[in-house]
Formats: C-alpha cells, sequence, structure tokens
C-alpha cells in the first residue's frame, strides 16, 4: 500500500523546494555508510531570455552535498527543446567550475513495462562531478516554452552499503528528498558567457510530487517497450547454463551499495542474451576508479528516483580501471531483462563503460579514448555471458524491433535486425553511444571475447621467450617464458619431464620457468570450463650454462694473393667446439662479418702500418657466448731496400709498388732483407717469360720459387712463412737462371709482426 504523501513548500532566495513525509510511521534511524540521497531545486524563469526565447534555471548557491546531477521534467516524450548548462562548486576547495553543457537524450523515449504513465519523466545525460555542495543552472530555450516542471536531481551517492533496514515504508521513494532551501552565495563565481543573472526574491511554486512520479532514462541506456515480449517471463529462470567462456570477477551489487529498498517489483526474465550491447554511461569522465562504485550509485539513484525506472538500466557496468560491476538485480548470470537499448532488450545484456567516449573533437562533450583494461573487462564479461547461451562473440544474429511505431526507435516495430553478437548502442538505436572512441574499439572488444571462448580442444605453446629453435629443439641458458593463446579453461599447468612446475591463473597467456642444466621434455595441460583436458605438444628443450671453447685461438697470418699499398692479404684462423650446439661465429672487428659454425678462417685484407684488432665471437645455441682476439700489425718493404749483388735492372710502371720494381737474369744475383715479424710474403711479379729463384731464411734455403705463369700478374705475395713468436730474421732470394727464362722480378716483402 503507498502511504500518504504530503509537501511542504520552503522558501529562501528564490528557490522553492519540497520535503516530503509520510504517513506511515517515522524510519528507524539508521546508521553508516548510507546508500544515497536525491535531492531536487526547481527551475525557475530568469532575465535575458530575448525575444522569443525562455530562460530559467537555478541562480548560484550553495546545496546539499551531491556528486551527480542532472535536469528532468514531467512529461517523457516532451522534448526539451533547449540548451542545459550547469557549473558546480567543489565541496573540498570551493571553487566554482567551468560552464559544461548536458544534453537532451528525449529520443530514447520512456514508452516501457516498468517507466509508463505517471511515472514517466524526460531527462538529460547525468554528469558526475565528484563531491560538490553549489550548483548554477541555466536552460535557455529555443522559443518561448519549455517542459513543465523542470528541475535539476542532485545526486549524493552516500558512503555504499547501508547498516540498517528499508528507508521507506514500500512505496520505492526512500531517499527522495528534495533539497532543502538555501541562501546564495555571497560572491558566485560569473561567467562572462553566461550573461548576467540576477537572484529573484519571488518563488514559483513547483507543482507538487506525487509518491509515483518517476524519470526516463539517462543519456545511453533505454528501456524496453511497453509491449511485453512473449519470452518475457516474471518468474524465476532455471539454472544457468555453464558458459563456454570463464565467469570474471564481478563486483555484486551488495558490494556497490544498491540500495535494494527502491527496487520495483521482482526482475524480469528473458529466455536467452544474444546480443551484448556497449554503452557509455556519458556521465563525464572525471571519476578515479576508488569512485566508481559512487558513481554507479548515483546512477543508480538517477534511473530509480529521478527518471523513475524499476532498476538501474544496464545489465554490468565497467571502469576504466577494468573492473566490472553487476548492475540490474536478478543474477549476473541469468537472462535478466535490462532498460539499456530501446526495441532490442530482448534476450540482450547492456554492458556500460562508466565515462564519455565521443570524438575528441565533439564540440559540446568531447570524450577521451577507452582504456585497455576497460576493452578488456567488456570482452571478457560479454564473452561470459553470451556463452551462457551458446554465442560466439564473433558472429551475428537477427533481432526483432520491440519499438512501437511512432515513438522514435530506429527500427519500427516487427523490423528483423541483423546484429553482431557485441553491438554498440547506436547499432539499435540513434544514438551517439557508446561515443565514438569507444564504438571504433568494438572490433577488437570481439577479438578479445573472442579469445576468451576459445576452448583448449588443443593447446599451443606460442613462443618461448629466452630459448632459440634449433631444429626441434630448443636451447635455453635456464629461465624461459612459455607463452600461449588465452583460452576458456579453468586451470593450467606447465609440466616439465613430466612434473608440474608451474600453475599459472585460467585468464594466464604465460608462464616463467628455471630449467635445471639438460635435456627436458615441456608442456602445458589445461582443465576446460567443461571439465575435459587439453595437452599441447611435447616440446625437447635443453637448458645449457657452459660457453663455447676455443680450442685454437684467433691467429692471424700472411696469404698468397695480390698486395696493394693499402691491403695485405692475411688469413684468420681459429677452431672453436660446444658441448651441446654450437650456434654461430661472428667477427667483430676490424670488420663484422659472420661465419657457419664449421667455418674455421677468414681471409681478409688488413691496413699495412696499422696495428688493428682482429676479433672473433663464438655462440651457442643456448645464447652463452665466448670471444678470442689478436692484435697484429703489417708492414711492407720496397725492393729497393733490399741489399742485392750482382746485376739488377729497375722497371718503373704503375703496376708495380709505388711504380718501381727490379729484375736480374744474371743466375746467383740476390737480394737480401732484414725484419722483425712473426709472419713474411715475398712480393713478384708473375709472366710466362719469367724464371725461378732460391729463398734462404735466416741462411738457410727454405724453398725454391717459380715465378713463371700463363698470365701476367703484378704484386703477387707469392711465398710466406710464419712463425709462432715475432723475431728478426733475414729473407734472401737467388736467381736460378731457369733456362729460356732467367730473368725474376721482384717488388719487395710483406711482413707480419
Amino acid at each position: 500500500m503507498v502511504a500518504a504523501v504530503s509537501a511542504a513548500g520552503l522558501v529562501a532566495a528564490g528557490v522553492v523546494t519540497y520535503q516530503f513525509t509520510t504517513g506511515s510511521p517515522a524510519p528507524v534511524a539508521e546508521t553508516r555508510p548510507d546508500p544515497g540521497t536525491v535531492h531536487t531545486l526547481a527551475l525557475r524563469d530568469l532575465p535575458g531570455g530575448g525575444t522569443g526565447k525562455k530562460v530559467v534555471g537555478v541562480p548560484a548557491g550553495a546545496t546539499k552535498p551531491f556528486s551527480l546531477l542532472g535536469v528532468t521534467w514531467d512529461k517523457a516524450g516532451a522534448p526539451l527543446d533547449g540548451a542545459v548548462r550547469i557549473r558546480t562548486r567543489a565541496a573540498a576547495s570551493g571553487a566554482w567550475s567551468r560552464w559544461t553543457p548536458i544534453g537532451e537524450h528525449n529520443e530514447d523515449a520512456p514508452d516501457t513495462r516498468e517507466a509508463a504513465g505517471s511515472r514517466a519523466r524526460g531527462g538529460t545525460t547525468a554528469l558526475w562531478v565528484g563531491p560538490s555542495d553549489g550548483v548554477e543552472v541555466r536552460v535557455a530555450g529555443r522559443g518561448r516554452t519549455l517542459p513543465q516542471g523542470l528541475r535539476v536531481d542532485l545526486v549524493d551517492p552516500g558512503t555504499g552499503p547501508r547498516a540498517s533496514g528499508p528507508r521507506t515504508g514500500g512505496n520505492g521513494r526512500g531517499g527522495m528528498v528534495p533539497a532543502a532551501a538555501v541562501e546564495p552565495l555571497d560572491t558566485p563565481a560569473p561567467d562572462p558567457s553566461a550573461g548576467t543573472v540576477s537572484p529573484e526574491p519571488t518563488a514559483t511554486a513547483d507543482p507538487e510530487p506525487t509518491a509515483t512520479a518517476t524519470a526516463t532514462e539517462s543519456g545511453s541506456a533505454s528501456p524496453e517497450p511497453a509491449s511485453p515480449s512473449p519470452s518475457a517471463s516474471v518468474s524465476a529462470s532455471p539454472p544457468a547454463p555453464t558458459s563456454t567462456a570463464p565467469r570474471p570477477t564481478i563486483v555484486p551489487r551488495a558490494q556497490w551499495g544498491a540500495n535494494e529498498s527502491l527496487v520495483q517489483g521482482p526482475p524480469t526474465m528473458d529466455t536467452s542474451v544474444d546480443v551484448a550491447f556497449v554503452h557509455h554511461t556519458d556521465t563525464g569522465n572525471a571519476y578515479t576508479c576508488a569512485q566508481s562504485a559512487a558513481v554507479i550509485r548515483s546512477i543508480f539513484l538517477y534511473h530509480v528516483q529521478s527518471e523513475g525506472w524499476a532498476d538501474i538500466g544496464y545489465n554490468f557496468l565497467v571502469d576504466k580501471c577494468g573492473t566490472i560491476f553487476e548492475g540490474r538485480a536478478g543474477g549476473a548470470d541469468r537472462p535478466v531483462h535490462g532498460a539499456h537499448t530501446y526495441g532490442f532488450n530482448t534476450n540482450t545484456t547492456g554492458i556500460a563503460v562508466l565515462g564519455t567516449y565521443t570524438a575528441t573533437d565533439d564540440k559540446t562533450t568531447p570524450g577521451v579514448a577507452p582504456s585497455q583494461p576497460a576493452l578488456d573487462a567488456v570482452g571478457k564479461v560479454a564473452a561470459w555471458k553470451l556463452g551462457l547461451h551458446g554465442g560466439d562473440p564473433a558472429g551475428k544474429t537477427t533481432l526483432t524491433s520491440l519499438a512501437p511505431n511512432g515513438t522514435g526507435g530506429k527500427y519500427p516495430y516487427g523490423t528483423k535486425v541483423s546484429f553482431n553478437t557485441i553491438s554498440g548502442h547506436r547499432d539499435g538505436f540513434a544514438t551517439a553511444c557508446p561515443g565514438q572512441q569507444l564504438y571504433d574499439r568494438l572490433p577488437a572488444i570481439r577479438t578479445i571475447a573472442k579469445q576468451w571462448t576459445t576452448p583448449a580442444a588443443s593447446l599451443a605453446v606460442t613462443g618461448l621467450a629466452g630459448a632459440t629453435k634449433a631444429g626441434t629443439t630448443y636451447y635455453t641458458k635456464g629461465s624461459v617464458t612459455a607463452t600461449w593463446q588465452p583460452a576458456a579453461v579453468s586451470s593450467y599447468e606447465v609440466r616439465v619431464d613430466g612434473t608440474t612446475v608451474a600453475r599459472p591463473a585460467p585468464t594466464a597467456t604465460s608462464a616463467a620457468l628455471t630449467l635445471t642444466p639438460g635435456a627436458h621434455s615441456l608442456r602445458l595441460h589445461a582443465v576446460n570450463i567443461d571439465g575435459t583436458t587439453a595437452d599441447s605438444l611435447a616440446y625437447p628443450i635443453t637448458a645449457d650454462t657452459a660457453k663455447p671453447v676455443f680450442t685454437s685461438a684467433a691467429a692471424l697470418g700472411l696469404r698468397r694473393a695480390t698486395v696493394s699499398t693499402t691491403s695485405v692479404p692475411v688469413t684468420l684462423g681459429w677452431k672453436v667446439t660446444d658441448d651441446r650446439l654450437l650456434q654461430s661465429v661472428k667477427a667483430t672487428s676490424p670488420a663484422a662479418k659472420a661465419f657457419t659454425p664449421a667455418t674455421t678462417t677468414w681471409s681478409a685484407g688488413a691496413k699495412p702500418g696499422t696495428a688493428q684488432l682482429w676479433s672473433l665471437t663464438a655462440a651457442d645455441a643456448a645464447g652463452n657466448l665466448t670471444t678470442s682476439a689478436v692484435t697484429r700489425t703489417t708492414g711492407l718493404v720496397a725492393e729497393t731496400s733490399a741489399t742485392r749483388t750482382g746485376t739488377w735492372k729497375s722497371s718503373s710502371t704503375s703496376y708495380y709498388l709505388g711504380g718501381r720494381g727490379l729484375y736480374s737474369g744474371a743466375k746467383g744475383a740476390s737480394a737480401r732483407w732484414t725484419f722483425t715479424g712473426r709472419s713474411v710474403g715475398l712480393i713478384t711479379k708473375r709472366a710466362t717469360n719469367l724464371g725461378a729463384m732460391y729463398v734462404y731464411v735466416d741462411g738457410v734455403k727454405a724453398a725454391t720459387v717459380d715465378t713463371r705463369s700463363s698470365s701476367t700478374a703484378y704484386r703477387q705475395l707469392l711465398w710466406t712463412k710464419t712463425w709462432s713468436t715475432s723475431a728478426q730474421h733475414t729473407i734472401k732470394i737467388v736467381v736460378v737462371g731457369t733456362s729460356g727464362r732467367p730473368t725474376v722480378a721482384i717488388d719487395g716483402i710483406a711482413y707480419l709482426r
């Protein structure tokens, strides 16, 4: 039975407010925490409208505490046909905010089973402003008329779940207290763009409220049509089926502080959930994640007390930190009929992200980009909710519009519409919700949800960070991170050689492991949410901490090739082994060069007269490194520096080093050089008509070198000799006097020390 209601008008500073009492006994006193209260202020005529214009509002003044506000009016179907701007005073600092426009969302008409007739009110978007104690409101009409019963609803979210029983005698309006009359602030902060607003001493009476007065939805939610769906039922639904995706953590209503005494009637159940509609609450972004519960309590109070709905319209709400909150009562795992997408509330669920996500260039209410945690949370709860009824989050389905004709729905009654199973509010209704920046991320949300619903019929390790694959085996120094794609599982195990070494969370996609040295077999095991199990292939992996070994250190020597004044041909030699698998050998100086593991020499050129570092780095498959290096200097000694005997003649041509060479055809003619080094080479000319010479090293005959060749070649390092250490040596050549080609041509020597 509805208690009798009386109202006494309180007047101060030109603001008329109402204080409600009930005919039932006074409620039992409560202790904090408090579930919140809605205060109301009537809007009155203000000067400054101009010809053909009407301006109403509330002059700047102190109010009872609030954190969210919106403007509502009597008739839900009546257009506002005006611009609403508000500014508020912060309770902590006393500073006034800038003027902020809030938009009308009258397109979401309250033609619903739960908000019909005298309960319905039109309303603007609700705006979260944080703890405040002062407000100024201006509604500038585009004509001479504005809707009747305009008022500003100030929502105080309280401090959370309350400690005692119901606030009312059961009429559903507990906590609806019009704000006490207040004096204007002594010095309200002026707004140059607002014009002059002077408080008027006279008061105008607000229409007497009734116990059944209600309101329409806020900007992003849309109650269901008046004609009930045959599939809807107020009876309890059967036990919820098992989902194809794991259930994410969901904050229950009691934890965010829903005042259940305000909820009208039992929840209505649908038969399925075929589409998840994504919304933004369009309440602004000036909230912290610690305030999320208060924001949701405020939206709840605005939906129920200011707009007259049975309950909060959304089935789920998600904050910027990715926390998921249960919305409309009835059970998060049940197909609860919500009030979020006009015409398509049947067999759907509404997921709202706290905040405003309109385009950044929106001059009225520029939004922000949704956070990745919020996107992940929407994907997870959508996957779980759709999965309870076998829905594919990446699929499509067809719904039939239940919006009565002529009520402003995007699709006429009975229209069959194809939807993505995860869609935006604007897909079902002509609205900007969920904001362009959030709407653009719906494909990413579908991808997240699809990954979340993929059961692990077969598992695959997609990566082993810290390990290198060689052939079919992975090699690591010991620490490795296994990664895999997310799947709908209840548990994971990482097994090494058949023993469980890690139990990642069901939502995990990686696990860090430390392996003991030696060969192992790694496998990922999962228990699916339906109780079946899945195993990945076994991945051979070897932990190796031993470095490769240079069994022959890097050594440099001269080699037989063409010499120039800038490059002396040399060979770098080495031998390296590894106890597991040698992966690579690379030169790092004097130039970068990569070799196969089997390579043991490098033919290169050394710059004469300069000390050069020759460095090698060897790596095994696990990434263990070892180096070997040597520093050597090469030099050139001209033929004219030799001590000669016998007859020698010179030849001038650019083909010789320095442009000059010596030649002799006299048998027994000699040339001798003394040098210090560990490697030496004889530089000669070669041709078809040239003969042989004897080579003596430190007085001992070492070789007979024939300089004959099928083609002419200058500056040839034709013969070399290498020692283990650097020392002083003597090289002497003697002309053999070969029959028919006795001449030899010399161009000096090259040495390395």
